[in-house]
């Protein structure tokens, strides 16, 4: 939502300030450049960065189900003992479910976090062009 909504004001704000630049050969105005091109790819590295810690938690939190559903079985054992499985099958579905929904997750994940830092870098290119143009 931020490379839609609002990066491109960012994008025609930095480009705004660069046209405004009357010299453009200086040492000053190359700063001038490198700096309105780091602060905007940088403020479209951050979403991705929240989005990479935000999969990287998702493989923690079904790890975190799993337990709470083995804790599940081995209350089941402790009051049935260990030869009724259809009692801990259902701690065995809590502890497998969880498990497996954060796996996927994770892994859908990685491929549309691996895409956002693409599309990043593909704009940090873009300005980069653009601002070199004007």
């Amino acid at each position: 939502m931020f490379v839609s909504f609002s990066y491109p004001k960012l994008k025609r704000s930095a480009i705004e300030r660069w046209d405004q630049q009357a010299d453009r050969r200086s040492w000053l105005a190359k700063g001038l450049r490198a700096r309105l091109i780091s602060e905007t790819s940088k403020s479209v590295a951050r979403s991705v960065l929240t989005i990479k810690t935000l999969v990287a938690l998702c493989p923690m939190i079904g790890l975190l189900g799993t337990v709470t559903g083995m804790v599940s079985v081995f209350d089941v054992m402790a009051i049935s003992g260990t030869g009724n499985a259809r009692a801990m099958a259902s701690g065995v579905y809590r502890a497998t479910l969880p498990t497996m929904a954060g796996m996927v997750v994770a892994l859908s994940g990685i491929y549309f976090s691996v895409q956002l830092e693409n599309l990043a870098t593909r704009e940090r290119r873009e300005l980069e062009d653009e601002l070199g143009s004007h």
